[in-house]
């Protein structure tokens, strides 16, 4: 999130002699923490879309829960328009057809089937093509699942909003603006358990409409739809006063979902799709809704009203219609038979008709949507980052990877949280991580992936509901549940998935005819004393120790056993997936603190322990006082204290949507709640997550139905974090305690990180009146060949001068320095890992072989040159790679010091030791200082011989002062060849004419123990091979040898040449002059 470019002055300092750099950054002004996206590779549900009349590049979609996307080039690339409003939920969109950049986005779900689809705060208008928006009201209406414009007046506008589904309320029905929104009367109104399901407008005569309703309520145990309330209304007053059909050819009433399409092109034909049990699936009126008539029994185009039910019909065909249920259906003989079925979505929800062209429509469904130019023929499919999850889980490596089950995506999966994830159609969307990944590319169909080589791996078990949840320890076992009375167990080992549930499949069942009543997201939880102990719940625990073969009952039935919510739901169809059974275990947790405690809530109300592995079960609803049938989404056992525990109780089922947290500190006996400081009063306020910070006390993350908060007292006070995460529903938290990163999964947005919150659990320490301050730094990850570590800080006022940043080892040896300006405020400076590099040869001297050498476009107008060889692509300037371990950092500033400790941890990945590695950074160390050694013999030669071969060249040189040094010439090119060959000082990349001396040896060698370099693969993370380490003995006793040539040669050639020279020339030194240039030859 902070990753620093290498800064140019460090990148190339002291390129003549100097030292090599890696790749230490300078210091950065750190700018406020963002989520970043990070997955899955694959899109979530799109409930609702619009285009423009007769324009085939440009289109809206509404994200189930994921917010409004936008394409201008006819859906190569999307970007998201509606991030920066309340709620993500997007039951409808519309386009005013006379003004076109008037857009219309109706929030709240219609599609209402699960527990956990999402309601809205109102209706929202765009003037400028999405680029802004305003809620114009109709906040309590709940779900909004049609938005019809006039075809002729802009400011004329009617909303089908069904209501919140939860309770009765007046709110709900058909809504009429006449002035853009401005003001709302509700023109239709059925009771207060009934709202609106489907609206149609005659577009040739628009004073005429149809709608269609729906009684239904929902509640934790089950979804009841159908009723007196559901029927066809019309109105041929602008909506002024609406008729109820009462014609004797259509369904008897009781019927549930209700859809109403008007033909276009023949306003008198009027389609219904009704759901009933037994009496059809589609009517016809062909006289404006006065008679109907059934023209279809086809069962396929009524299934699941609640997620489908959606009817349109061609623009300039009357016969032709179009119904969206689990498939995508069509009929060319006014809906009497259904002979296509486009592939243009699955499970699909929403149909636009581009009025202007009979044959561009677009088709929406679960796992994106369908945009067809030619008919049917082809689609365009796309696919947006629109994921919903319901929870997430990490394992025990570093880095940390992602575990996850997607809404609508039959698989769980898993991914590297340092990989790359790229989002093709939506560009700047996702990251790029330091492993792992692609570039991404155009999606490939429907359902499929966003491009590209994807970092995610599935599947492992599960399917789209549930838990996936890695075994600690092991990563390669993982669990995970999914409705129907799922358990697997995936071995990464094996590479199968194993079913281990502990009683039959229950998909269909009604609650009351189960044994076992298991939820469509069944509780999962791994025993954090003993990994081969999983908890698994029904209405009852069960627990398994020997990986599913065998599972017991540890509890008794913990929920309320009302048998009045123990029913069959769904209406006057049955609908038993699971996910509205009621009176089950929805929560379990066990304590990573004490051996037995487990905490276990209900979604009837209920919370319960057990602190002797489930032999005694306690009771604790009545100590909570809180009011019955909330359902506790979350238990969070605190891993500071065995008593303490906080939970989430979730009323928005019950028509209660305010946020409840509740915290006990003496094991459930008495329990305050926290939430008073969370906003009450927005539709999406309940609380779903709760998650106590692993590295410090105190430290509570809450996500609610739109928004996450943070706390660092307790709950006592709440702060919201907005940090770029939309505003979907934040279901669940999980923290990798070892980096310091928050992961969160979010209903309708997929999955985000917010890495590196050192700063935020630092946030309330006195440092503003420090001069300056360091941050305790989360831990460095040496990953392969690579890591880094981030040292951030705080100055009270910007140094006029740069600063020094000092990387210390345990033994308190610095290995790194880096020298950066810095800012006032807060500052990140990041360390590779690399200690300092390698000195750098410096070639003065011209080779008696190769006179022209400067000449060369290479060396021209320089005054030197490098050592280079192909093979291993000189110059190296890369340090030795740190080792896992202990290390600190010091920073002098302005006369201030300040140090911290800091500690290095070992990727997982890595297949060696801690150990091997130690040993591999230490010959890396002692490879370098042999360099530095061979070096610096190297740049002393080179500077001395340089003064022979001026003063040689020089006109005012006598010749036996020329016979002289051409005599201490060839002593010192003799000390120098056992540092480079002549090859070498011929800074040749593909000359292979002898052997390497010692500089060249020592470069190749550090490579091989260190992270390579050209051709050499390298061994940073191994320990060095008998042969590397003979080598290298070798090679340092061979630098001894020459350092003993050099010191003879200074000590007794120099010396001699220099008393002999006194008064003709001016005396050689193997150092740089000091200040001005002085002149070769004494007067």
């Amino acid at each position: 999130m902070f990753a620093l470019a290498l800064s140019a002055h460090a990148s190339f300092a002291q390129r003549g002699g100097g030292r090599g750099g890696g790749g230490g950054g300078g210091a950065t002004a750190v700018q406020p923490p963002r989520f970043e996206y990070v997955g899955p590779d694959n899109g979530g549900r799109i409930a609702s879309a619009t285009g423009i009349p007769g324009d085939t590049m440009t289109y809206y979609f509404g994200g189930a829960s994921g917010g409004v996307w936008k394409t201008t080039d006819g859906a190569k690339t999307f970007q998201p328009v509606f991030d920066e409003q309340s709620v993500q939920a997007i039951g409808a969109l519309a386009v005013a057809p006379s003004s076109p950049r008037t857009v219309w986005a109706g929030t709240g779900e219609a599609w209402a089937i699960r527990d956990a689809d999402v309601m809205g705060d109102g209706i929202y208008k765009s003037t400028d093509a999405g680029a802004t928006w305003q809620n114009m009201g109709l906040k309590d209406v709940g779900r909004i699942g049609r938005i019809i414009v006039h075809p002729t007046n802009p400011n004329l506008v009617y909303v089908c909003a069904l209501g919140r589904t939860t309770g009765p309320q007046q709110e709900r029905g058909v809504y009429r603006t006449k002035d853009g929104g401005t003001t709302w009367e509700r023109v239709l109104f059925v009771n207060e358990n009934t709202g609106c399901s489907g609206l149609s407008l005659d577009a040739n005569h628009p004073e005429n409409l149809v709608a269609g309703t729906w009684e239904v309520v929902m509640h934790t145990w089950g979804m009841f739809g159908g009723g007196a309330g559901s029927g066809v209304y019309v109105s041929h007053d602008s909506g002024s006063t609406w008729t109820r059909a009462t014609d004797a050819g259509l369904p008897k009433s009781p019927v549930g979902k209700v859809d109403v399409a008007i033909a276009p092109s023949n306003g008198k034909r009027i389609y219904a799709l009704i759901q009933t049990p037994n009496q059809g699936s589609v009517w016809r009126s062909d006289d404006g809704g006065n008679k109907w008539k059934v023209v279809s029994w086809d069962r396929s185009l009524i299934g699941r009203a609640g997620y489908y039910i959606h009817i349109a019909v061609n623009p300039q065909n009357d016969l032709e219609v179009l119904v969206a249920n689990s498939t995508f259906k069509r009929s060319y003989d006014g809906g009497e038979t259904w002979p296509i079925s486009d592939r243009g979505c699955g499970d699909c929800h929403d149909i636009w008709m581009d009025p202007r062209n009979p044959s561009h429509w677009i088709e929406t469904g679960d796992g994106g949507a369908g945009i067809t130019r030619n008919h049917g023929v082809s689609f365009t499919q796309s696919s947006l980052p629109v994921g919903q999850m319901y929870h997430v889980a990490i394992d025990d490596r570093l880095p940390y990877w992602i575990y996850a089950n997607k809404q609508d995506d039959s698989r769980s999966v898993r991914a590297p949280s340092s990989a790359r994830m790229t989002v093709a159609n939506v560009p700047g969307y996702g990251r790029g991580g330091a492993r792992g990944g692609g570039d991404g590319g155009d999606f490939g169909g429907f359902g499929g992936r966003f491009g590209g080589a994807s970092p995610w791996e599935g599947p492992l078990g599960g399917c789209e509901s549930g838990f996936t949840i890695p075994t600690p320890g092991n990563h390669d076992v993982v669990w995970a549940t999914c409705y129907g009375n799922t358990v697997t167990r995936y071995d990464h080992k094996v590479g199968e998935v194993h079913s281990v549930s502990p009683w039959r499949h229950t998909l269909d069942w009604e609650p009351n005819a189960a044994k076992y009543r298991c939820h469509w997201t069944p509780p999962l939880a791994i025993d954090p004393f003993d990994p081969n102990t999983v908890y698994y719940g029904c209405q009852v625990i069960f627990k398994t120790s020997n990986a599913g073969q065998s599972w017991s009952v540890i509890s008794p039935d913990l929920s309320t056993q009302d048998p009045s919510r123990i029913v069959s739901s769904g209406g006057i169809i049955g609908d038993n997936l699971g996910q509205f059974y009621g009176e089950v275990v929805f929560a379990i947790a066990p304590s990573e603190v004490r051996r037995g405690l487990i905490w276990a809530g209900t979604n009837d109300g209920k919370i319960w322990n057990t602190t002797d592995g489930g032999v005694k079960w306690n009771d604790l609803t009545k100590n909570v006082g809180m009011a019955p049938w909330g359902t506790i989404r979350k238990i969070e056992p605190s891993r500071f204290d065995a008593g303490t525990a906080y939970m989430t109780v979730d009323y928005h089922l019950m028509d209660d949507r305010k946020p409840y947290i509740y915290k006990t500190t003496d094991l459930g006996k008495t329990w305050t709640r926290i939430s008073d400081g969370l906003p009450q009063d927005h539709p999406l306020s309940y609380a779903m997550s709760i998650a106590e910070n692993p590295n410090r006390k105190g430290m509570l993350f809450a996500g609610t139905g739109h928004q996450l908060f943070y706390s660092l007292d307790d709950g006592a006070k709440w702060t919201v974090l907005k940090a770029g995460l939309p505003a979907s529903p934040a279901t669940w938290i999980v923290f990798s305690k070892a980096q310091h990163d928050v992961i969160v999964s979010t209903y309708g947005r997929g999955l985000w990180v917010l890495r590196d919150i050192t700063l935020l659990e630092q946030s309330d320490k006195p440092v503003a009146d420090a001069a300056l301050h360091i941050y305790e730094p989360r831990p460095g990850i040496r990953t392969p060949r690579g890591g880094s570590a981030d040292i951030t800080f705080t100055m009270k006022e910007a140094p006029k001068d740069s600063i020094d940043v000092s990387i210390l080892d345990s033994a308190g040896t610095v290995v790194r320095d880096i020298r950066t300006m810095a800012h006032a405020g807060t500052n990140r400076v990041t360390w590779d890992l690399r200690y300092e590099g390698p000195k750098q040869p410096a070639l003065r001297t011209t080779p008696a072989d190769n006179p022209r050498i400067w000449d060369e476009p290479r060396f021209k107008d320089k005054t030197t040159r490098i050592v280079d060889h192909w093979g291993i692509q000189q110059p190296q300037r890369a340090g030795a790679l740190a080792a896992p371990g202990r290390y600190s950092v010091r920073i002098l500033a302005a006369g201030a010091t300040a140090t911290q400790p800091f500690v290095v941890v070992k990727d997982a990945s890595l297949p060696t030791t801690a150990a091997d590695m130690v040993a591999a950074t230490a010959a890396q160390v002692r490879a370098v200082r042999a360099i530095d050694g061979s070096v610096d013999l190297i740049n002393r030669l080179e500077i001395l011989r340089k003064q022979v071969e001026d003063l040689t060249t020089s006109d005012t040189t006598s010749a036996s002062s020329k016979a002289a040094l051409a005599d201490i010439e060839k002593k010192a090119l003799d000390v120098e060849l056992q540092l480079l060959s002549k090859e070498e000082l011929n800074s040749d990349d593909k000359w292979f004419t002898e052997r390497h001396r010692l500089y060249m040896s020592l470069v190749w060698l550090s490579a091989e123990v260190g992270t390579g370099g050209g051709d050499v693969a390298g061994g940073a993370e191994y320990r060095p091979t008998d042969a590397q380490g003979a080598t290298l003995v070798e090679l340092e006793k061979d630098l001894v040898t020459a350092k003993a040539a050099f010191t003879k040669f200074m000590e007794k050639d120099v010396k001699a040449f220099n008393a002999s020279m006194a008064g003709k020339l001016a005396p050689l030194s193997d150092e740089l002059p000091k200040g001005p240039p002085k002149p070769a030859i004494l007067p």
